[in-house]
């Protein structure tokens, strides 16, 4: 086939081969036409009539053989051969290749002559696939070394049987083609009986034949293309180039046919090169299990309907697939074969497209497959694409089948169906629920969160329940919200879920909007069905009951359940949200290893009690753990904080920043602790050389626990431990023994790990764990595995007892045992030696040997076979034994890790307070009536390694001084940055660090509350300034006088006099009612004249230096008192480089509004003393109305204040 001119395939015709002539180019010159005799048309009385079958007419591919003798042809004047091209000018239908000097359309029987050029796909090498199964490879590889021995016509022989003559029509054009070629000596037609005799190993390529033959046929000339390599029809469609003088046009392709091989029954499409679909016809049309289609509310994309008459059709490797793929349709099923697992179908498209993964056929379904030592790495790749892994793993190999069946164990079914090796599913791997450490990308927490929501009194009531499966935790929790779910928020903010399990059609539009808004673009979402998989209560505390995760030995199991888990018996929404986590743990095959290691804690987001509290959007605000440029960690506090040296340290510190301390007794304690390892720096160095290639212990345990961890990592786990026993050794004596501060406490309550440690420190060969992966247990400690040894070493003594005696009986020291792929311990016995009895049977040879089995040999072989089986088995036995018995001191090994994880956090708490540089100080609480935060000098603490000129400054808030910094300034004068280092300070004291300041003198807070930037929520359908006064409210209603609370530029959502009029009631609220201390960055400078005597309000300003000329301020970046003298935002707007044009008109407007508002009034008024402010005149106005609980005790106090100041 050619592509035409507009991009039309179509057939060209094959050119006949010219006779073979020994003679002379002179005699051969005899036959020559002139240009016109040429184009002439021959008579009609020997060529084919145009009613002539295209069976009679046609070469056809499948009529060619290759054995026969080539035939000379007789000469035919009138051969139509295409011309050499003239001098006229004539436009070729399709790329002409004319060069007459070249040799082109050389074969062995005719020479040299000359071809037709007018076919570009003659130049294109057609690759066929003999191989039709896995069985024919070797036969088609023999029938390939035939053809060196049978030359040309063997292959094109191949090649004409592999294609039918059925894809090629042939139509009126054609046969006009046909009509000026001579064929009629050397077609040879289906039904011929001078068949030669094709390869031995060729017979099933004989049978394709469907016609008798018959005896008139003439013997045909084989055609051989050896320049080209290309088979091409001569039966072609394509229309037959005349040429025409007179007509220069380009010649219009006729659009091409197609013709379906499907007409063929012979014929199968590989399965690769179609759309499931085709095969499986079901696919065309998906339905979930409740035969529901993807546009069904109701629809299930995890399931997949199979029709019942599918099921007779499928082979019994594609019934197992489907048995398993039917339940995970949204899955990527790795399946096992052999070495490799494979992927099929839909899978393997997948495979193919996202990672080139090499597209082939695999029974009826197209595959791709990796390595099995490769899993890890493909499976990671696959999750990190957002993609769920299930694992179907062979249950038995090869042998151990052949074994089971041969014992009478054989599987019930079809005896088809036998054939087929066991295999299960063995496990299904998210991204939210990963356990293996080889997968996990980071040594942060990645949570499972299932989420039950109702509605109680008009308020949100939600139960939750999540797991960080790499460790085992499991975290519970209930409460009622409030109607922005702040406690809702600020938990997503804290975990942020990899994966989220909801109770189908019943979670809010505002919990949805705040799960997307907060978590990434890879968190799983799955929606489970209410009851059936969203599990009740009820049924939640059925399912533990009857699975056993907790049995008692002597009374009633649910008193082995773990006490939280009891306790939240008496909760119906965690019950049922822990149901649900259940449920979905189960189908992905790993509940029981997590649940029965007991791990279960309540979690409350917002510890109001003991913690400060930071809700979510305090976490965003202020860059604690992801920066708001690229969502890195660069540039945050937990950045600043964390140099844990192991993963679980880092872990706990992630949740000490989540909630600092609010008692100043224990923060104290933090802080002793802090200085003493500064001041001991051989306890921290000796710690952290000791410790420091410690792996995850807290994750490896809990892989022994479920019994899936490789020897090579119970290996680490055990030196782990031997290497923690060996550090506390060394600083038992940091303590002196007393146990007093918080390093002494955690030193004396280390278990003694070296009682656990004694039976495993010569349990094991630790060599061969290390290097083979293996567990094998020191004579006299597991009696099975040495009797199978043992076994294994009787048969190792025979074989080599009968090498010895087959070297004595043939007389040669050089024949030994040689391994051949799966057919082990051959005698490999060199050719020279005789005497070989001829009941051996030969395995194999080269050139220099031969390899034979003998009888006794071969039962040996066997014997050895079926006891390495047996031994295999044994060794998992062992293994699940050692694992079981190490997992017996679980509690001992978790307060080890977690004892050593305060220690690391406390270490990495000493080193940042080391780093900060000069100065730094020891911040000192207080605990007055009044509030009070005072900082000298203070430096932002996470730019310290970016900036080295940071400016310092003071913070004075509460105690002497008013509660409320109202801080106006010039645009980009830093106002946001006091804001946010006064916050990050206050944290940072609060978990126990030292401060970048001279002194720090704060009473503890109990809340950290922000509103900071302009932002808007999009798709929650929320303006700027709806976010802004959402967010506001908040803070009206949660704030009390132990908070610290900052206001950045509230109101600039809206036209400016809504703006002031929200921040001038907002202000006066914060200030007189609530009691909080904090920062008001605003540009609205009236409302420095509103608050002028307010006694809790202070104005504060950020120094600049203007100069009018060329409009240019320089920041000073230091905080000072006062009023700033405006925005000077016409200045910024020239240092941005605005067009001076534009800035002319621009200061024009904003003099012209200045005179006209009338907040130019009231500002003169202020200044005249004839101004009460609004907020002082509605508390009198409340007070006078008898409503004295609206302004409250705290606000008539203040409101005395600010009456005495007027």
């Amino acid at each position: 086939m050619v592509r035409g001119l507009e991009g039309n395939e179509m057939s060209t015709p094959k050119p006949p081969a010219l006779k073979k002539s020994s003679s002379s180019t002179s005699k051969s010159s005899k036959n020559q036409q002139s240009i016109l005799g040429f184009f002439q048309k021959r008579d009609t009385s020997d060529t084919p009539g145009p009613n002539s079958s295209p069976e009679e007419s046609v070469l056809t591919r499948k009529s060619l053989t290759p054995a026969l003798k080539a035939s000379k042809l007789p000469q035919k004047s009138g051969v139509n051969l295409t011309p050499v091209p003239s001098s006229d000018a004539i436009e070729p239908s399709s790329p002409v290749y004319s060069r007459d000097d070249t040799p082109q359309g050389r074969n062995k029987e005719n020479g040299v002559g000359p071809v037709a050029h007018s076919n570009p796909s003659r130049m294109i090498k057609k690759t066929v696939n003999y191989a039709e199964s896995e069985s024919e490879d070797e036969e088609v590889l023999r029938s390939l070394s035939m053809n060196r021995a049978n030359a040309r016509p063997s292959k094109r022989r191949r090649v004409s049987l592999e294609d039918s003559d059925d894809e090629f029509g042939v139509d009126a054009d054609m046969e006009e083609a046909m009509a000026d070629e001579d064929l009629d000596d050397f077609v040879v037609p289906d039904d011929s009986d001078e068949e030669p005799v094709a390869p031995k190993k060729r017979k099933r390529l004989q049978q394709r034949r469907s016609s008798p033959p018959k005896a008139s046929s003439p013997p045909p000339a084989p055609v051989s293309d050896d320049d080209f390599g290309l088979s091409t029809a001569l039966g072609s469609t394509a229309q037959q180039w005349n040429y025409d003088p007179e007509n220069l046009q380009r010649l219009k392709p006729r659009p091409a046919e197609t013709f379906s091989k499907k007409s063929d029954r012979n014929f199968k499409e590989k399965a690769h090169k179609s759309e499931p679909s085709d095969r499986y016809p079901w696919l065309a049309n998906i339905l979930d299990a409740d035969r529901h289609p993807p546009d069904h509310p109701d629809y299930d994309p995890r399931t997949l309907y199979v029709p019942p008459m599918a099921w007779a059709q499928f082979s019994p490797f594609e019934k197992q697939y489907w048995e398993i793929k039917q339940k995970f349709w949204d899955t990527i099923v790795f399946f096992k074969k052999g070495k490799f697992y494979e992927l099929y179908e839909n899978d393997a498209t997948i495979g193919h497209q996202l990672f080139d993964l090499k597209l082939t056929d695999r029974v009826n379904m197209r595959m791709v497959g990796v390595p099995e030592a490769s899993l890890d790495m493909w499976a990671t790749q696959f999750v990190a694409k957002g993609f769920k892994i299930a694992r179907v793993d062979q249950m038995e190999s090869a042998l151990a089948k052949e074994m089971r069946e041969r014992d009478g164990d054989k599987p019930t079914g079809k005896k088809k169906e036998e054939k087929v090796i066991r295999r299960e599913l063995a496990a299904v791997l998210t991204s939210g629920t990963l356990v293996d450490g080889g997968m996990l990308q980071d040594d942060m927490s990645t949570y499972c969160v299932a989420i039950k929501e109702i509605d109680r009194d008009n308020l949100p009531a939600l139960g939750i329940a999540f797991v960080d499966t790499a460790t085992a935790q499991f975290h519970l929790t209930e409460f009622t919200d409030d109607l922005d779910m702040t406690k809702f928020e600020t938990f997503v903010a804290q975990t942020r879920p990899g994966e989220l399990l909801l109770e189908k059609s019943c979670i809010s539009a505002k919990a949805l909007r705040i799960l997307k808004n907060n978590t990434g673009p890879t968190t799983i979402w799955n929606y489970l069905k209410p009851e059936k998989e969203f599990w009740s209560a009820d049924i939640t505390c059925r399912e533990i009951e009857v699975s056993d995760y907790f049995v008692s030995p002597d009374q009633d199991n649910i008193e082995a359940w773990p006490k939280v888990l009891r306790e939240a018996r008496e909760k119906e929404l965690t019950m049922s949200a822990f149901g649900a986590l259940l449920q979905y743990l189960r189908t992905l095959k790993i509940e029981k290893d997590l649940v029965t290691l007991g791990n279960f804690s309540w979690y409350d987001p917002i510890r109001k009690a003991t913690s400060l509290v930071l809700d979510g959007q305090s976490l965003i605000n202020l860059e604690i753990f992801a920066n708001s440029f690229d969502g890195s960690t660069d540039g945050t506090l937990f950045a600043m904080l964390n140099r844990c040296i192991t993963p679980f340290g880092k872990r706990m510190l992630r949740q000490w920043v989540c909630h600092p301390l609010a008692d100043a007794v224990k923060i104290n304690a933090r802080l002793d602790a802090v200085d003493a390892l500064n001041a001991s720096t051989s306890t921290t160095d000796t710690f952290t050389s000791s410790l420091s290639k410690l792996p995850d212990l807290e994750r490896l345990i809990s892989r022994v626990h479920a019994g899936r961890c490789k020897a090579q990592d119970f290996l680490k786990v055990l030196e782990g431990f031997e290497q923690i026993e060996y550090t506390m050794s060394l600083l038992n004596t940091f303590g002196n023994g007393k146990g007093d501060g918080i390093i002494g406490q955690l030193l004396s309550s280390m278990p003694d790990l070296s009682g656990s440690l004694k039976h495993w420190r010569d349990a094991f060969d630790r060599t061969r764990a290390k290097e083979d992966g293996i567990l094998v247990p020191q004579r006299g400690v597991e009696e099975d595995y040495d009797e199978s040894q043992d076994t294994i070493d009787a048969v190792l003594a025979k074989l080599e007892s009968l090498l010895k005696q087959v070297r004595r009986d043939l007389g040669s020291t050089a024949i030994c045992f040689r391994d051949n792929g799966k057919e082990i311990y051959q005698l490999e016995i060199p050719i020279k030696v005789k005497g070989v009895p001829k009941s051996w049977d030969q395995m194999s040879a080269t050139a220099k040997v031969k390899r034979y089995y003998s009888p006794e040999l071969r039962k040996l072989v066997r014997a050895l076979q079926e006891a390495q089986e047996t031994h295999g088995q044994i060794v998992k036995e062992v293994a699940g034994r050692f694992y079981a018995r190490f997992d017996e001191d679980y509690p001992v090994w978790l307060a080890a890790v977690k004892i050593i994880a305060q220690l690391d956090c406390l270490i990495s708490l000493a080193k940042a307070s080391s780093s900060l540089g000069e100065p730094s100080c020891r911040p000192t609480f207080v605990d007055d009536d009044r509030t009070v935060l005072e900082f000298e000098e203070l430096r932002h603490p996470c730019m310290l390694t970016s900036v080295q000129d940071f400016i310092p400054n003071d913070i004075k808030l509460g105690g002497d001084s008013p509660n409320i910094d109202l801080l106006t300034g010039a645009n980009a004068a830093g106002k946001s940055t006091i804001l946010r280092m006064t916050c990050i300070a206050v944290i940072l004291a609060q978990i126990g660090c030292h401060l970048p300041c001279t002194s720090a003198r704060i009473t503890p807070i109990d809340r950290i509350m922000s509103r900071l930037g302009a932002n808007d929520n999009i798709f929650a359908a929320q303006s700027t300034f709806f976010v802004e006064l959402a967010e506001t409210k908040k803070i009206l209603s949660e704030a009390t006088p132990r908070s610290l609370v900052i206001l950045d530029e509230l109101g600039r959502g809206t036209s400016s006099y809504d703006g002031v009029a929200v921040a001038q009631a907002v202000l006066h609220h914060v200030a007189t009612h609530v009691g909080c201390i904090g920062f008001f960055a605003t540009h609205y400078h009236s409302l420095a004249a509103e608050f002028a005597g307010h006694p809790e309000i202070k104005n504060a300003t950020m120094a600049i230096d203007v100069d009018e000329a060329e409009k240019r301020v320089t920041f000073l970046y230091k905080l000072i008192d006062g009023v700033a003298e405006g925005s000077f935002g016409m200045h910024c707007a020239a240092m941005c480089g605005i067009p001076s044009r534009v800035i002319r008109v621009a200061e024009v407007a904003a003099k012209e509004f200045e005179h006209t508002s009338r907040l130019k009034e009231s500002l003169e008024m202020a200044r005249g003393r004839s101004y009460v402010p609004l907020g002082v005149q509605s508390d009198v106005a409340w007070l006078l109305r008898g409503v004295g609980e609206e302004v409250g005790e705290r606000g008539l106090e203040v409101l005395r204040r600010a009456v005495e100041a007027l």
